[in-house]
Protein backbone atom coordinates (compact mmCIF):
# COMPACT_ATOMS: atom_id res chain seq x y z
CA UNK A 1 0.00 0.00 0.00
CA UNK A 2 2.77 2.19 0.72
CA UNK A 3 4.36 2.15 -2.88
CA UNK A 4 0.82 2.62 -4.01
CA UNK A 5 0.63 5.53 -2.62
CA UNK A 6 3.27 7.65 -3.25
CA UNK A 7 2.97 6.57 -6.99
CA UNK A 8 -0.70 7.78 -6.79
CA UNK A 9 0.72 10.89 -4.94
CA UNK A 10 3.38 11.69 -7.41
CA UNK A 11 0.69 11.60 -9.93
CA UNK A 12 -1.52 14.08 -8.31
CA UNK A 13 1.32 16.40 -7.99
CA UNK A 14 1.70 16.38 -12.05
CA UNK A 15 -2.01 17.32 -11.89
CA UNK A 16 -1.51 19.88 -9.97
CA UNK A 17 1.00 21.05 -11.85
CA UNK A 18 -0.85 21.27 -15.05
CA UNK A 19 -4.06 22.71 -12.98
CA UNK A 20 -1.68 25.50 -12.36
CA UNK A 21 -0.77 26.25 -16.15
CA UNK A 22 -3.86 25.85 -17.25
CA UNK A 23 -5.96 28.14 -14.84
CA UNK A 24 -3.72 31.13 -15.11
CA UNK A 25 -3.87 30.30 -19.27
CA UNK A 26 -7.16 30.39 -19.05
CA UNK A 27 -7.60 33.84 -17.04
CA UNK A 28 -4.61 35.45 -18.26
CA UNK A 29 -3.56 33.96 -21.48
CA UNK A 30 -4.54 32.87 -24.71
CA UNK A 31 -5.40 29.13 -25.99
CA UNK A 32 -4.46 29.70 -29.59
CA UNK A 33 -1.44 31.16 -29.18
CA UNK A 34 0.42 29.59 -32.19
CA UNK A 35 3.86 30.48 -30.23
CA UNK A 36 5.74 27.07 -29.45
CA UNK A 37 5.41 28.00 -25.73
CA UNK A 38 1.43 28.71 -26.18
CA UNK A 39 1.02 24.96 -27.75
CA UNK A 40 2.57 23.99 -25.38
CA UNK A 41 0.49 25.31 -22.67
CA UNK A 42 -2.27 23.84 -24.74
CA UNK A 43 -1.32 20.51 -24.11
CA UNK A 44 -2.54 20.68 -20.57
CA UNK A 45 -5.87 21.71 -21.30
CA UNK A 46 -8.08 18.94 -20.63
CA UNK A 47 -5.94 16.45 -19.60
CA UNK A 48 -4.93 17.90 -16.49
CA UNK A 49 -8.40 18.06 -15.07
CA UNK A 50 -9.40 14.77 -16.36
CA UNK A 51 -6.08 13.55 -14.80
CA UNK A 52 -7.42 15.01 -11.62
CA UNK A 53 -10.72 13.94 -11.62
CA UNK A 54 -9.18 10.90 -12.25
CA UNK A 55 -7.06 10.99 -9.29
CA UNK A 56 -10.29 12.34 -7.00
CA UNK A 57 -11.66 8.61 -7.78
CA UNK A 58 -8.82 6.92 -7.10
CA UNK A 59 -8.11 8.56 -3.41
CA UNK A 60 -11.80 7.45 -2.91
CA UNK A 61 -11.59 4.05 -4.12
CA UNK A 62 -8.51 3.73 -1.88
CA UNK A 63 -10.03 4.77 1.24
CA UNK A 64 -12.43 1.89 0.36
CA UNK A 65 -10.38 -0.83 -0.68
CA UNK A 66 -10.02 -3.52 2.25
CA UNK A 67 -11.10 -6.90 1.54
CA UNK A 68 -14.48 -7.13 3.74
CA UNK A 69 -16.23 -4.62 5.65
CA UNK A 70 -18.87 -5.13 8.17
CA UNK A 71 -22.57 -3.48 7.48
CA UNK A 72 -21.37 -1.14 10.67
CA UNK A 73 -18.02 -0.49 8.59
CA UNK A 74 -19.78 0.27 5.40
CA UNK A 75 -22.30 2.62 7.19
CA UNK A 76 -19.53 4.61 8.97
CA UNK A 77 -17.33 4.94 5.59
CA UNK A 78 -20.40 5.68 3.61
CA UNK A 79 -21.43 8.85 6.21
CA UNK A 80 -17.35 9.77 6.01
CA UNK A 81 -17.75 10.54 2.13
CA UNK A 82 -21.31 11.99 1.95
CA UNK A 83 -19.63 14.72 4.66
CA UNK A 84 -16.29 15.26 2.86
CA UNK A 85 -18.70 15.51 -0.18
CA UNK A 86 -21.50 18.52 1.12
CA UNK A 87 -18.00 20.04 2.35
CA UNK A 88 -16.26 20.10 -0.86
CA UNK A 89 -20.03 20.91 -2.42
CA UNK A 90 -20.03 24.29 0.34
CA UNK A 91 -16.82 25.27 -0.14
CA UNK A 92 -16.55 24.81 -3.81
CA UNK A 93 -19.89 27.27 -4.20
CA UNK A 94 -18.25 29.35 -1.73
CA UNK A 95 -15.06 29.93 -4.04
CA UNK A 96 -17.10 30.21 -7.00
CA UNK A 97 -17.44 33.44 -5.94
CA UNK A 98 -14.47 34.59 -7.50
CA UNK A 99 -13.59 31.11 -9.65
CA UNK A 100 -16.45 30.45 -11.50
CA UNK A 101 -14.36 27.25 -13.22
CA UNK A 102 -13.71 26.04 -9.50
CA UNK A 103 -13.99 21.78 -9.72
CA UNK A 104 -14.45 21.42 -6.03
CA UNK A 105 -18.58 21.69 -6.01
CA UNK A 106 -18.97 19.35 -8.88
CA UNK A 107 -16.52 16.98 -6.89
CA UNK A 108 -19.09 17.06 -4.31
CA UNK A 109 -21.74 16.09 -5.76
CA UNK A 110 -19.40 13.24 -7.61
CA UNK A 111 -18.52 11.81 -4.14
CA UNK A 112 -22.05 12.28 -3.63
CA UNK A 113 -23.40 10.17 -5.94
CA UNK A 114 -20.66 7.12 -5.48
CA UNK A 115 -21.46 6.94 -1.78
CA UNK A 116 -24.12 4.98 -2.78
CA UNK A 117 -21.87 2.98 -4.83
CA UNK A 118 -18.65 2.10 -3.28
CA UNK A 119 -18.74 -1.34 -2.38
CA UNK A 120 -20.35 -2.43 -5.79
CA UNK A 121 -18.21 -4.62 -7.70
CA UNK A 122 -15.15 -2.61 -9.98
CA UNK A 123 -16.46 -4.15 -13.24
CA UNK A 124 -19.74 -1.91 -12.86
CA UNK A 125 -18.05 1.73 -12.55
CA UNK A 126 -17.01 0.85 -16.49
CA UNK A 127 -20.60 0.18 -17.18
CA UNK A 128 -21.54 3.96 -14.93
CA UNK A 129 -18.73 5.57 -16.80
CA UNK A 130 -20.10 4.43 -20.10
CA UNK A 131 -23.49 5.83 -19.40
CA UNK A 132 -22.27 8.86 -18.10
CA UNK A 133 -21.09 9.62 -21.81
CA UNK A 134 -24.25 8.16 -23.54
CA UNK A 135 -26.48 10.23 -21.32
CA UNK A 136 -24.11 13.49 -21.90
CA UNK A 137 -24.51 12.81 -25.82
CA UNK A 138 -28.56 12.76 -25.54
CA UNK A 139 -28.53 15.53 -24.04
CA UNK A 140 -26.13 17.51 -26.68
CA UNK A 141 -29.09 16.15 -28.69
CA UNK A 142 -31.98 17.81 -26.62
CA UNK A 143 -30.61 21.14 -24.89
CA UNK A 144 -27.99 23.11 -27.35
CA UNK A 145 -24.59 23.14 -25.07
CA UNK A 146 -24.20 26.73 -25.50
CA UNK A 147 -27.10 27.49 -23.71
CA UNK A 148 -26.51 29.70 -20.65
CA UNK A 149 -23.11 30.49 -21.54
CA UNK A 150 -21.30 34.14 -22.91
CA UNK A 151 -17.97 32.11 -24.32
CA UNK A 152 -16.39 35.64 -25.53
CA UNK A 153 -16.10 36.46 -21.31
CA UNK A 154 -16.19 32.70 -20.24
CA UNK A 155 -19.13 33.35 -17.86
CA UNK A 156 -22.22 30.90 -17.49
CA UNK A 157 -24.84 33.92 -17.56
CA UNK A 158 -27.41 32.60 -15.06
CA UNK A 159 -25.40 30.29 -12.87
CA UNK A 160 -27.59 31.73 -9.87
CA UNK A 161 -30.58 30.61 -10.91
CA UNK A 162 -32.26 26.72 -10.23
CA UNK A 163 -32.38 26.24 -14.11
CA UNK A 164 -29.14 27.48 -14.61
CA UNK A 165 -27.46 25.55 -11.48
CA UNK A 166 -29.17 22.12 -12.27
CA UNK A 167 -27.96 22.31 -16.31
CA UNK A 168 -24.54 23.86 -15.37
CA UNK A 169 -23.85 21.30 -12.46
CA UNK A 170 -25.44 18.48 -14.89
CA UNK A 171 -25.01 19.00 -18.20
CA UNK A 172 -22.89 21.63 -19.73
CA UNK A 173 -20.91 23.45 -16.79
CA UNK A 174 -17.17 23.35 -16.54
CA UNK A 175 -16.77 19.48 -14.80
CA UNK A 176 -20.35 18.82 -15.24
CA UNK A 177 -22.03 15.29 -13.85
CA UNK A 178 -22.50 14.46 -17.35
CA UNK A 179 -19.73 13.12 -18.53
CA UNK A 180 -17.60 14.37 -15.64
CA UNK A 181 -18.15 11.33 -13.48
CA UNK A 182 -16.99 8.66 -15.53
CA UNK A 183 -13.52 10.07 -14.90
CA UNK A 184 -14.01 9.72 -11.66
CA UNK A 185 -15.95 6.49 -11.47
CA UNK A 186 -13.13 5.45 -13.74
CA UNK A 187 -10.82 6.37 -11.03
CA UNK A 188 -12.64 4.41 -8.96
CA UNK A 189 -11.89 1.30 -10.69
CA UNK A 190 -8.21 2.05 -11.38
CA UNK A 191 -7.88 2.42 -7.42
CA UNK A 192 -9.69 -1.52 -6.99
CA UNK A 193 -6.15 -2.74 -9.19
CA UNK A 194 -3.09 -3.88 -7.20
CA UNK A 195 -0.70 -1.13 -9.10
CA UNK A 196 2.06 -3.21 -7.52
CA UNK A 197 1.82 -5.95 -10.29
CA UNK A 198 4.03 -4.61 -13.07
CA UNK A 199 1.65 -6.40 -15.61
CA UNK A 200 -1.35 -4.29 -14.37
CA UNK A 201 1.06 -0.61 -14.62
CA UNK A 202 2.03 -2.50 -18.50
CA UNK A 203 -1.61 -3.12 -19.24
CA UNK A 204 -3.10 0.05 -18.57
CA UNK A 205 -0.36 1.94 -19.83
CA UNK A 206 -1.05 -0.06 -23.48
CA UNK A 207 -4.56 0.96 -23.34
CA UNK A 208 -3.96 4.34 -22.42
CA UNK A 209 -1.38 4.39 -25.77
CA UNK A 210 -3.72 2.66 -27.93
CA UNK A 211 -6.56 5.38 -27.05
CA UNK A 212 -4.56 8.22 -27.10
CA UNK A 213 -2.81 7.42 -30.56
CA UNK A 214 -5.99 6.35 -32.13
CA UNK A 215 -7.72 9.31 -31.27
CA UNK A 216 -5.06 11.36 -32.23
CA UNK A 217 -4.47 9.76 -35.69
CA UNK A 218 -8.59 10.08 -36.12
CA UNK A 219 -8.21 13.81 -35.58
CA UNK A 220 -5.93 14.22 -37.10
CA UNK A 221 -7.27 12.14 -40.47
CA UNK A 222 -10.41 14.11 -39.73
CA UNK A 223 -8.86 17.40 -40.74
CA UNK A 224 -7.92 16.05 -44.49
CA UNK A 225 -11.31 14.68 -44.54
CA UNK A 226 -14.54 17.31 -46.44
CA UNK A 227 -17.04 16.68 -42.80
CA UNK A 228 -19.67 18.70 -42.30
CA UNK A 229 -19.30 21.84 -39.60
CA UNK A 230 -20.78 19.65 -37.17
CA UNK A 231 -18.95 16.32 -37.68
CA UNK A 232 -15.94 18.33 -37.46
CA UNK A 233 -16.56 20.27 -34.70
CA UNK A 234 -17.53 16.67 -32.87
CA UNK A 235 -14.19 15.11 -33.78
CA UNK A 236 -11.44 18.35 -32.74
CA UNK A 237 -13.80 19.36 -29.44
CA UNK A 238 -11.61 20.27 -26.55
CA UNK A 239 -13.01 20.51 -23.04
CA UNK A 240 -16.13 22.85 -23.75
CA UNK A 241 -18.06 20.51 -25.07
CA UNK A 242 -16.37 17.42 -23.94
CA UNK A 243 -17.00 15.02 -27.28
CA UNK A 244 -16.61 11.18 -26.85
CA UNK A 245 -13.17 11.84 -29.16
CA UNK A 246 -12.08 14.08 -26.10
CA UNK A 247 -13.06 11.74 -23.69
CA UNK A 248 -11.07 8.63 -24.71
CA UNK A 249 -7.73 11.09 -25.71
CA UNK A 250 -7.85 12.12 -22.27
CA UNK A 251 -8.59 8.95 -20.10
CA UNK A 252 -5.64 7.55 -22.78
CA UNK A 253 -3.24 10.22 -21.66
CA UNK A 254 -4.50 9.92 -18.05
CA UNK A 255 -3.98 6.47 -17.78
CA UNK A 256 -0.62 6.51 -19.39
CA UNK A 257 0.89 8.80 -16.83
CA UNK A 258 -0.75 7.31 -14.10
CA UNK A 259 0.86 3.99 -14.72
CA UNK A 260 4.09 5.85 -15.23
CA UNK A 261 3.61 7.12 -11.90
CA UNK A 262 2.48 4.16 -10.34
CA UNK A 263 5.93 2.40 -11.82
CA UNK A 264 8.10 5.46 -10.46
CA UNK A 265 6.27 5.28 -6.91
CA UNK A 266 7.19 1.44 -6.96
CA UNK A 267 10.53 1.84 -7.72
CA UNK A 268 11.64 4.92 -6.01
CA UNK A 269 10.00 5.56 -2.72
CA UNK A 270 13.20 5.70 -0.87
CA UNK A 271 14.24 8.74 -3.05
CA UNK A 272 14.17 11.72 -1.11
CA UNK A 273 13.43 14.12 -3.92
CA UNK A 274 10.23 11.52 -4.54
CA UNK A 275 8.92 11.92 -0.90
CA UNK A 276 8.74 15.78 -1.18
CA UNK A 277 7.21 15.63 -4.37
CA UNK A 278 4.78 13.26 -2.94
CA UNK A 279 4.35 15.63 0.13
CA UNK A 280 2.80 18.27 -2.53
CA UNK A 281 0.36 15.80 -4.11
CA UNK A 282 -0.64 14.92 -0.76
CA UNK A 283 -1.90 18.44 0.11
CA UNK A 284 -4.24 18.51 -3.69
CA UNK A 285 -6.95 20.40 -1.94
CA UNK A 286 -5.09 23.05 -0.15
CA UNK A 287 -2.49 23.90 -3.46
CA UNK A 288 -5.84 24.47 -5.52
CA UNK A 289 -7.79 26.19 -3.54
CA UNK A 290 -4.03 28.62 -2.92
CA UNK A 291 -3.51 29.28 -6.54
CA UNK A 292 -7.00 30.64 -7.22
CA UNK A 293 -6.65 32.55 -4.71
CA UNK A 294 -3.43 33.85 -3.70
CA UNK A 295 -1.95 32.52 -6.83
CA UNK A 296 -4.34 34.69 -9.27
CA UNK A 297 -4.27 38.00 -7.67
CA UNK A 298 -0.48 37.84 -6.95
CA UNK A 299 -0.13 37.39 -10.64
CA UNK A 300 -2.79 39.56 -11.67
CA UNK A 301 -0.37 42.31 -9.54
CA UNK A 302 2.65 41.39 -11.49
CA UNK A 303 1.16 41.70 -14.93
CA UNK A 304 -0.63 45.10 -13.79
CA UNK A 305 -4.20 43.68 -14.14
CA UNK A 306 -7.66 43.69 -11.99
CA UNK A 307 -10.33 40.91 -11.80
CA UNK A 308 -13.00 42.23 -14.23
CA UNK A 309 -15.62 40.75 -16.02
CA UNK A 310 -14.04 41.15 -18.99
CA UNK A 311 -10.55 39.65 -18.63
CA UNK A 312 -11.32 37.40 -21.07
CA UNK A 313 -11.32 40.29 -23.47
CA UNK A 314 -8.24 42.23 -22.60
CA UNK A 315 -4.91 41.41 -24.73
CA UNK A 316 -3.31 38.20 -23.25
CA UNK A 317 0.03 37.66 -21.46
CA UNK A 318 2.71 36.07 -23.29
CA UNK A 319 2.70 32.43 -22.65
CA UNK A 320 6.25 32.10 -21.83
CA UNK A 321 5.49 34.70 -18.69
CA UNK A 322 2.30 32.29 -17.70
CA UNK A 323 4.81 29.04 -18.17
CA UNK A 324 7.37 30.64 -15.95
CA UNK A 325 5.49 32.25 -13.23
CA UNK A 326 3.12 28.80 -12.63
CA UNK A 327 6.80 26.74 -12.68
CA UNK A 328 7.35 29.15 -9.92
CA UNK A 329 4.55 28.99 -8.01
CA UNK A 330 4.94 25.48 -8.25
CA UNK A 331 8.23 25.51 -6.88
CA UNK A 332 6.96 27.49 -4.03
CA UNK A 333 3.80 25.38 -3.02
CA UNK A 334 6.75 21.91 -3.40
CA UNK A 335 8.73 24.28 -0.55
CA UNK A 336 6.17 24.67 1.50
CA UNK A 337 4.78 21.10 1.42
CA UNK A 338 8.13 19.87 2.08
CA UNK A 339 8.52 21.64 5.74
CA UNK A 340 4.42 21.76 6.60
CA UNK A 341 4.46 17.99 5.90
CA UNK A 342 7.78 18.01 8.69
CA UNK A 343 5.15 19.09 11.25
CA UNK A 344 1.89 17.90 10.37
CA UNK A 345 0.37 14.36 8.22
CA UNK A 346 -2.11 16.53 6.46
CA UNK A 347 -1.86 19.73 4.73
CA UNK A 348 -3.60 22.28 6.32
CA UNK A 349 -7.39 22.71 4.15
CA UNK A 350 -7.31 18.78 4.01
CA UNK A 351 -6.75 18.75 7.97
CA UNK A 352 -9.56 21.12 8.13
CA UNK A 353 -11.55 18.73 5.78
CA UNK A 354 -11.05 15.91 8.04
CA UNK A 355 -11.90 17.62 11.19
CA UNK A 356 -15.34 18.91 10.17
CA UNK A 357 -16.07 15.82 8.27
CA UNK A 358 -14.44 13.26 9.92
Amino acid sequence: MKQRIIGFDLARAYAIFGMFIVNFNVVFGAYNDPSFTGKFLALFSGNSSTVFVMLAGMGLALLTNRNSYTPAEKSKLRLTVLKRAAFLFVAGLLLNILWPADILHFYGCYMFLVAFLLFIKPIYFLWIAALCTAIFHVLVVLIPFETGWDFTKLQYLDFYTPQGFLRNTFYNGWNAIFPWLAYFVLGMYLGRLNWNEGRVQRRMFVIGLFLYLAISTSQSLAQQLPLSDQASAFMQADYLPPFLPFQLSTLGFGLMLISVFMYLGNRLEANSFVKNLAATGQMTLTHYVSHVTLGMVLFAVLVDRDFTDAMALLKPVKPVYILIFSTGYFVLSHQFSKMWSKKFKNGPLETLMRKIAA
